[in-house]
């Protein structure tokens, strides 16, 4: 079966070309923690450690970031300054992120409105995130000049939607049912065959509501109701201990255990309005919605590149906020092949250590001298959470982020590999040997003179003699 709907909130596939970004592997991304950890869960990822963003559309884009890093200098740089900016600056920062916290899933919600399965609920909160934008573009340029980010390219793309928004608050109410079906999606004024209808509908339940009081006198039957239900739509109801007093232009409609039930033609005609009128007004609020999120789509691709540009706010406000609170330092980038860490420290335990102090380490590579470290020691050391550390910092260096140490300078890696970690695969019949092999095979065949390698105790899937001589 086939969904005929359209399809113009889909845009066309982008080109990644894999050399604009550094290779990680589905091996390498679980066997660092980069998005889930080993327990499934996001909490002590780096994931985790690192998404302070405000809105879903950002904690999006920071994972995207995550799993495909740049090797482009020049965008790092770029990225480096507009975090510089926001830590320079903490009031403005903290001005942006909490005018993205009123923004909602912008992105998302276009996708519903696009697919025909959006309602009046959508358009509200689409109406309260894109007010957010003028004074988001303000904050930005109280940064000044000095990140070409905030100044350039990303506070153009916060298009200016005064109009459209202007026009939703005056259409949609404050507060509009979920289904498309009820009505009271607009408010007074916003339609004039609307208000029409409504009046009409007002007053004959006014009326109607009035009758109850004035047939209670007019019979003296202080138990007279006047009720409403799908089936028989508007009935008097009057128990059978009074049935004696029934005026004669009551019309018997239905009897029950213990009061039977009433029609006048006054009421009747009543209720043809009423009912009229209701139907008619449901039936015009569902065509107004339609026309006015046609009106709204008219600005999708702009309503979606300022989406994509709030992501992108939010996570460099994230990535800032995650460094002034954990004193990260802005690690110096360039094409070199040398790889230096001062007082380097794990992003996820730093953050879930508890009252312990996490112990920094020194990394030092270079092509001429040292282009291998070789970690010895005793279990339970940290051996392992060392080498994680050094390919977590280099992949959060090429993110564009500041990283936990002291001070850092990172030539740009193309690929990170890692060979960390001993289990079987089951689904494939591979021992623990063999899926070392195989993943230490893909490392020598595919790693440059620009690759992090990480290798863990490679050789520990066979016998004590074997994996020394493999691991040799």
């Amino acid at each position: 079966h086939q969904l005929r709907r359209p399809c113009d909130h889909i845009r066309p596939p982008r080109v990644r070309e894999t050399t604009a970004h550094v290779l990680i592997d589905a091996a390498s991304q679980a066997n660092l923690d980069l998005v889930t950890s080993r327990s499934g869960g996001v909490k002590h990822s780096l994931l985790g450690a690192l998404d302070r963003t405000a809105t879903p559309m950002g904690a999006r884009k920071l994972r995207d970031w995550l799993l495909h890093p740049l090797r482009d200098l020049g965008a790092l740089v770029a990225r480096q300054d507009a975090i510089a900016a926001l830590i320079d600056q903490p009031f403005v920062l903290s001005q942006i992120r909490d005018s993205l916290r009123e923004v909602r899933d912008i992105e998302r919600t276009l996708s519903r409105l696009s697919q025909g399965s959006g309602n009046a609920r959508d358009l509200k909160a689409l109406e309260a995130s894109l007010r957010r934008v003028p004074e988001i573009r303000e904050h930005l340029g109280a940064l000044g000049n000095g990140a070409a980010l905030f100044s350039g390219s990303l506070r153009e793309r916060l298009r200016d939607f005064t109009e459209l928004v202007d026009l939703l608050e005056k259409a949609i109410a404050d507060e509009p049912p979920a289904s498309l079906k009820d009505g009271g999606i607009f408010r007074d004024g916003y339609s004039g065959a609307i208000d029409e209808l409504r009046a009409a509908g007002t007053e004959g339940k006014q009326w109607i509501a009035d009758l109850q009081t004035r047939e209670q006198k007019r019979t003296g039957i202080p138990s007279l109701k006047v009720k409403y239900n799908a089936v028989f739509g508007y009935f008097i109801e009057i128990t059978k201990t009074h049935l004696d007093k029934t005026p004669d232009d009551y019309t018997r409609k239905q009897t029950m255990a213990n009061a039977e039930r009433f029609i006048t033609p006054e009421l009747k005609e009543v209720e043809n309005k009423v009912l009229g009128a209701d139907e008619r007004l449901k039936a015009l609020e569902h065509e107004e919605f339609l026309n006015l999120r046609e009106t709204v789509l008219e600005h999708l691709d702009a309503i979606q590149d300022t989406a994509a540009a709030l992501a992108e706010i939010d996570v460099l406000g994230g990535l800032a906020e995650t460094a002034r609170l954990f004193d990260y330092c802005r690690p110096l980038l360039n094409e070199s092949r040398n790889l230096y860490i001062k007082d380097g420290r794990h992003p996820v335990l730093d953050q879930n250590i508890g009252e312990e102090k996490f112990v920094p380490n020194d990394t030092a590579l270079e092509p001429e001298r040292n282009r291998v470290v070789l970690i010895t020691g005793p279990n339970m050391a940290g051996k392992s959470t060392y080498i994680r550390q050094v390919a977590l910092i280099t992949l959060m260096a090429q993110v564009g982020g500041f990283v936990p140490a002291a001070s850092a300078e990172i030539g740009l890696v193309d690929r990170i590999f890692t060979r960390v970690g001993a289990s079987d695969d089951l689904a494939k019949g591979q021992s623990t040997f063999m899926v070392e092999m195989n993943e230490t095979a893909v490392i020598v065949n595919s790693a440059t003179d620009r690759s992090l390698v990480i290798l863990d105790e490679i050789g520990r899937g066979t016998s004590t003699f074997d994996g020394l001589s493999i691991a040799w």
